[in-house]
């Protein structure tokens, strides 16, 4: 019986959808930009003003968090590069993203405690935490299995699947903390009577922005290699 091996070639380094991914997660980030710098006063995680504290948390959870996760997954899936070196890539970016988040998780709880509000107590904070553990559990297990100690040939080929439908559902999950967490600071606005119609505009578009990049993110990603 014939057997057919089927190869797969990268049919250039960065495909349309990669490059559609970065002009939203760039748009985001100046939607952003704008939002906090214009409307909320500004970022400062060492301010006495629990407000501008506040304000470090969205910034670092999306630019720092999501978008360099983002960036780590098309960096390995559709940059033509030696192996190794897409490897070291992915899992630098991915480190960045953890970082980042670790400071950007960190404003909010210091937030929380010049308010005296209580914590973890949101849909929002629930999935954002959730996501950010099983985001950590993921880095070390794929540092551990591809790059340090490395696991066997037979064990990677095994979790490479798991690894990367992983990777993609916690992209996913990311994105609905966030959004889950710009409805629910727009919500509090609004409440409050410190929102006005155009920075609510300004809160859904960015929202949008950062929920376009995630599916161009996962459709690069997915659609990276052609036969």
């Amino acid at each position: 019986m014939q057997t057919t091996t089927v190869t797969y070639r990268y049919q250039r380094s960065a495909s349309g959808l990669t490059v559609g991914a970065h002009l939203f997660g760039f748009l985001a980030i100046i939607l952003m930009l704008v939002w906090l710098l214009h409307y909320r006063g500004g970022l400062d995680y060492d301010s006495d003003n629990s407000d501008r504290v506040f304000n470090v948390h969205p910034f670092l959870m999306f630019f720092g968090f999501i978008f360099f996760a983002g960036e780590a997954m098309m960096a390995y899936k559709t940059v033509l590069s030696a192996h190794k070196v897409q490897k070291y890539v992915h899992a630098m970016f991915h480190l960045i993203a953890l970082c980042s988040g670790i400071f950007g998780i960190c404003a909010v709880f210091k937030y929380h405690d010049m308010n005296n509000i209580g914590d973890m107590n949101s849909l929002h904070s629930w999935i954002g935490l959730s996501t950010f553990i099983l985001y950590c559990l993921q880095w070390v297990l794929g540092f551990a299995t591809f790059l340090f100690p490395r696991a066997s040939e037979r064990t990677a080929i095994r979790i490479v699947p798991w690894h990367m439908s992983g990777g993609r559902a916690l992209l996913y999950l990311s994105i609905c903390a966030a959004l889950t967490g710009l409805t629910q600071k727009s919500t509090f606005l609004g409440v409050e009577h410190m929102l006005s119609h155009r920075e609510l505009n300004l809160i859904n578009f960015t929202g949008l922005s950062i929920l376009l990049f995630g599916i161009f993110v996962d459709l690069s990603v997915a659609l990276a290699r052609y036969v």
